[in-house]
């Protein structure tokens, strides 16, 4: 979904020289970079323990820069029947690697976490053939979308659990636009964070009001199951979002997770344009956005200050740790 402008070399030229926006300082590691379990960092004894860890986790983070090529998501794929798009979801039980390492027992919806992103237009007729390869019951709930109640996704109230070896048959017509979700509705503390989840976004019939971008970005956030996460890895194995200056780009945000986050991105203001999937009548600008869980804000962010620009939750046990970064962190990288 977004544009590459930089090569490792002049990125680590970028980093070098805006060094303190990321901690990029003291000496270079060559030690693998750390692991930790979900929301549980590795603990160090020494100061001198610190600095190398961290050293570690940042190098690798400049090292793997465009090697998870699908960071930012996969498209879902579709056919139609009719004029009706149709969609085949399939959930199953796997190993995800969070961070280097750090492989978690996830679900998945079509072997990935999150599951790819839906991208659809307002007024589309869309069909949903969920079948479940778990050893548990499922269901899906379209979250933030407005659909009939009998495909709302919540076992015994609007319909009966998608039990294992099951499919079920979801179709509507995506009556608004926006930045919505779907996940998990069954057993869902634990089926949601450990991979249920993804991202649904509607794009208005006249697109003639959406702000012009150069490239946009979904960052879903997560805390528990998986661990403290941003689109299911942990620093160091995030990837940085890579911009030149003068460019607008535009971050989804989502919070699959059940903690708040405020997501604080140094250097520049955030503005905040829509939240939940409807377009707020007076933008604001925040350079800390707090998302509670199952919340979605839209922000926009002019790329005017070259350099690598820290990007991470702003609950510091969700970002640091006396080994340094890990978790919720990222970087914008502007050339």
């Amino acid at each position: 979904m977004a544009k590459n402008f930089l090569n490792r070399r002049s990125f680590l030229k970028i980093a070098g020289a805006a060094g303190v926006a990321l901690g990029f300082g003291g000496q270079t590691g060559t030690q693998a970079a750390p692991s930790a379990g979900p929301g549980h960092p590795l603990q160090t004894s020494t100061p001198a323990d610190m600095d190398s860890m961290e050293a570690a986790g940042v190098k690798y983070f400049l090292d793997n820069i465009g090697k998870d090529k699908d960071f930012w998501g996969v498209a879902m794929p579709f056919t139609k029947d009719g004029d009706t798009k149709v969609f085949d979801i399939t959930c199953s039980e796997g190993s995800w690697e969070t961070s280097p390492g750090n492989k978690i027992d996830a679900l998945m919806y079509n072997e990935r976490v999150p599951g790819p992103y839906i991208r659809v237009t307002q007024g589309d007729n869309v069909r949903f053939n969920v079948t479940n390869k778990m050893t548990e019951s499922t269901a899906i709930h379209w979250h933030g979308l407005h659909v009939p109640i009998g495909m709302d996704g919540v076992p015994f109230i609007t319909q009966p659990p998608i039990k294992p070896g099951e499919t079920f048959v979801y179709e509507f017509t995506v009556k608004n636009s926006g930045t919505h979700m779907y996940h998990s509705h069954h057993n869902a503390a634990d089926q949601v964070t450990r991979g249920l989840m993804g991202a649904f976004i509607v794009d208005p019939v006249d697109m003639s009001k959406e702000p012009q971008v150069t490239a946009e970005y979904i960052l879903v956030l997560n805390d528990a199951g998986i661990g403290m996460s941003l689109n299911a890895r942990s620093f160091p194995a995030t990837q940085p979002i890579l911009a030149a200056k003068g460019d607008r780009i535009r971050i989804r945000y989502m919070n699959e997770g059940l903690q708040i986050h405020p997501m604080h991105l140094h250097g520049m203001y955030q503005t905040v344009i829509a939240k939940d999937g409807a377009n707020l009548p007076l933008p604001y600008l925040a350079d800390t956005i707090c998302v509670a869980p199952g919340e979605r804000y839209d922000v926009l962010v002019d790329c005017e200050e070259p350099g690598a620009w820290a990007f991470h939750c702003h609950i510091l046990t969700h970002a640091e740790s006396n080994m340094g970064m890990y978790g919720m962190v990222t970087a914008l990288v502007i050339k």
